[in-house]
């Protein structure tokens, strides 16, 4: 249950709900407990006359408003119940059951979050033509609001999401601002660096709103005529973003981010040291997200396959140590990876720690030694493991989904695109640390 308390009438303890959407306000989540006077002071600073709050949530240590709203006492057979189901509870069970929930929250989390910034992104594209300046400001707030949520974390990992299936454009230029700003942390850019390439990462392709669909794209089959009109969406993002105010680091990357470190990219081939920093992660991170969510899926790469064809042709058309960090952070089965586990299994990655690349998050479809065979039922169990925990279970190989058994494609339900989004990273519990 939920009232509603003036701002200033807040106190530390209280577990609060801040509506209108994680891009309002700068805390990482929308619903919190209230830790410290200066939270305090930022929730007055947004503006807003009252906010809604749970009693039972909270932890108020003298007189107070909760007082008065008590929360709801359990009865006597409820109690003695709960304290028999507590008892009878394996601690590591328990912890295993509430770091599982912990992880739906979460995946709960960057969806709704994924969700609200690919709205933004499409009513920037909506906005830009008729009012730039709104449309540059729009922009920036989004990259700002993603800047807070992963400042405020000390580990920030990959998470696949389910969205990006509906409008590609944004899909695109989300999931690469998201990498590209993951590794400009692991880089160790500042706040306003990194906010450059946010911004940039964003809008690196707002030039092809000015472009006929069928050039949109480049194609194999492209005439001279037809790569040169693709190739202008450059020069017409570059005006786009002049009109839209950016700083000189985000109108760098609009302009570079097909310019390669070797000086073959376009339009001018550039060489490195004449290219930004953030134009050179951006050049990775687009062509990365290029492979695996091409126009024509006929060409696309799975995640692994992507990684692996950028560290064997990019190492002379990248910037190595911009290559390497992008490695290091995607990991060597990047989220989205089918994969084959050792003991016989099929998984998914859903989420990499670039601290633990080799042990990441899956999706297990089966119990340990069920039958995985073309024939193989289709099984109601997947289970969320954090490979990090498992110490005798780790990756065997990765697979295309057409090489994975029908019923197992059919219980892991990959999407046709790749979408990412971060997220900080909690301890493990105390039990799954010791089992690791």
């Amino acid at each position: 249950m939920t009232s509603t308390i003036a701002v200033g009438d807040l106190r530390v303890g209280m577990y609060i709900h801040l509506d209108g959407g994680w891009l309002s306000h700068p805390f990482p989540l929308s619903a919190f407990r209230i830790t410290s006077a200066e939270e305090i002071a930022t929730i007055r600073g947004l503006g807003l006359e009252r906010v809604r709050w749970e009693p039972q949530k909270s932890e108020l240590h003298d007189a107070a408003p909760a007082a008065s709203l008590p929360a709801p006492a359990l009865g006597g057979a409820a109690r003695a119940a709960g304290a028999a189901g507590a008892a009878a509870e394996d601690p590591a069970v328990a912890q295993q059951r509430q770091w599982l929930a912990a992880q739906r929250q979460a995946a709960q989390r960057c969806e709704q979050q994924y969700g609200e910034a690919s709205k933004v992104l499409r009513e920037v594209a909506e906005t830009v033509q008729a009012q730039p300046l709104e449309a540059g400001r729009m922009t920036t707030a989004l990259t700002q609001a993603m800047l807070d949520k992963m400042f405020a974390a000390d580990e920030v990992a990959v998470r696949l999401v389910g969205g990006g299936g509906a409008d590609r454009a944004a899909a695109h230029g989300l999931n690469v601002a998201v990498i590209a700003l993951l590794i400009a942390r692991a880089l160790g850019l500042g706040a306003e660096e990194m906010l450059d390439v946010g911004v940039g990462a964003l809008l690196h392709d707002i030039g092809k709103i000015d472009l006929p669909t069928r050039l949109r794209h480049a194609e194999d089959g492209f005439t001279a005529a037809e790569m040169n009109g693709y190739r202008d969406h450059v020069a017409k993002g570059v005006l786009q973003a002049q009109r839209m105010g950016l700083s000189p680091g985000a109108l760098a990357v609009v302009a570079q981010h097909h310019e390669n470190a070797d000086g073959s990219g376009f339009p001018l081939r550039l060489p490195a040291d004449r290219l930004s920093l953030g134009a050179r992660i951006v050049a990775i991170v687009n062509r990365y997200d290029n492979l695996c969510n091409p126009a024509s899926h006929a060409i696309t790469l799975t995640p692994h396959e992507a990684v692996a064809t950028l560290f064997a042709q990019g190492r002379s058309r990248f910037d190595p140590p911009v290559l390497n960090a992008f490695i290091r952070m995607m990991g060597v089965y990047p989220a989205g990876s089918l994969v084959q586990l050792t003991d016989d299994r099929y998984a998914m990655v859903v989420g990499v720690n670039s601290t633990r690349p080799l042990k990441p998050r899956v999706l297990v479809h089966g119990e340990p030694g069920a039958r995985t065979g073309p024939r193989a039922p289709v099984s109601k169990l997947t289970q969320l493991l954090d490979l990090e925990t498992q110490p005798d279970l780790g990756i065997r190989r990765s697979l295309a989904a057409a090489k994975l058994p029908p019923a197992v494609l059919t219980a892991l339900d990959p999407r046709p695109r790749v979408a990412y989004y971060f997220e900080p990273l909690e301890p493990l519990p105390v039990a799954l640390e010791r089992a690791a």
